[in-house]
């Protein structure tokens, strides 16, 4: 791995493998990989697309090509929390984030109606722990493809960042649910991925070298099949040479359809997102491109491979058109509750982090020299 990157530039590269990869997956969510070959060939660049509205509307919302989507206004929101806190959140910290800072217009508009519901429970006295007890998608990518930030202010602490992800897990499902799981996933490979001397194939080792940590962390829950549906995945996608030979071989595997929200269960998202890190190398921009032409949940795919991918590689293989037209299509967004661009809000999480070292240094040398 390239010795120049530094901690500064895989924060940012993190965040913006998320946004732009979710921006450039968006237009194609949902369909198949044989639509999108038939309608782009290759896609490998920034479409309008339509998301929640009747296209026959005269007023709907035609999304400027860049635009971001749910899950990254999902992430903007954990962001906010850590950035305010300057260090590690709780459940709580990110209630308080969604009441003081949810553009109450966003769903249905621009994230899930559902995340209505979860707001307006956050605003009742039951502690936040308890929301995702009544959350209706359990099973579903939400956290995994949007929980990042916990990798990143925990980076080269992967036992925090389990930990952290169990206790904010719970806002978005109960605490006994494989979703808290796969996100457990990436906030690892995030931890890994962020160490000086990480490598590809460290990031995809630390996954298997904590299960023991997992399963304390989830309650003796087995997430051994989470480890092993990763394992399978991997095997055969072992001789992939680029995204047609992926997501021919995906195909067989994850078909499912006919029940809500068939293609964004965290199993088959998180799943090919780590495959896709692995056969691109941690490559951010090659991340990006082949998640985008797998077809079905095609921005949280992007947001997997392309997060870790910048986690471990940094920003910079990504074109910086590609960052400046999502910033310039988050600057005329009218429902997102952030306009910061990719790049303040990756340096301004990497500025917390190093304010929460400050305050472990000066804890230590209190404690130490007492």
């Amino acid at each position: 791995m390239k010795k120049d990157i530094s901690l500064k530039d895989k924060f940012i590269g993190c965040i913006a493998g998320v946004h732009v990869g979710s921006a450039m997956g968006a237009a194609v969510e949902c369909l198949t990989y044989q639509e999108i070959e038939e309608k782009y060939g290759m896609l490998d660049r920034f479409v309008p697309y339509m998301h929640y509205h009747d296209p026959e509307d005269p007023n709907a919302w035609m999304r400027e090509a860049g635009t971001t989507e749910d899950g990254v206004e999902r992430q903007k929101l954990i962001i906010k929390a850590i950035i305010e806190k300057e260090d590690r959140i709780t459940a709580e910290d990110l209630r308080k984030a969604w009441i003081d800072h949810m553009n109450p217009d966003a769903p249905g508009n621009l994230s899930e109606m559902f995340e209505s519901k979860l707001l307006q429970m956050a605003k009742t006295p039951m502690p936040a722990t308890d929301i995702g007890k009544y959350c209706d998608y359990s099973g579903l990518v939400t956290l995994a493809r949007a929980c990042h930030p916990i990798g990143l202010i925990n980076a080269g602490d992967i036992q925090h960042a389990l930990e952290d992800i169990y206790e904010v897990g719970k806002v978005y499902n109960a605490g006994n649910t494989k979703a808290i799981q796969w996100a457990g996933i990436v906030v690892t490979a995030i931890a890994e991925a962020t160490k000086p001397n990480a490598t590809v194939d460290s990031t995809l080792d630390s996954i298997l070298r904590n299960r023991s940590t997992m399963i304390n962390n989830f309650l003796g829950y087995n997430e051994m099949n989470v480890v092993n549906e990763i394992e399978k995945g991997l095997d055969l996608t072992a001789n992939c040479k680029d995204f047609r030979d992926l997501r021919e071989v995906f195909e067989d595997v994850y078909s499912g359809i006919g029940v809500p929200y068939p293609f964004s269960y965290a199993n088959e998202v998180v799943t090919k997102g780590i495959c896709i890190f692995k056969m691109v190398k941690g490559n951010l921009k090659d991340a990006i491109i082949t998640s985008v032409n797998m077809g079905r949940d095609t921005d949280c795919v992007a947001a997997i491979a392309a997060g870790i991918s910048g986690a471990l590689t940094g920003w910079r293989e990504i074109p910086e058109e590609w960052i400046q037209q999502v910033d310039y299509a988050t600057s005329i967004n009218p429902y997102t509750f952030s306009k910061k661009t990719v790049k303040e809000h990756g340096t301004e999480l990497y500025n917390s982090y190093k304010s929460k070292l400050k305050k472990l240094r000066l804890y230590i040398d209190e404690m130490d020299n007492y």
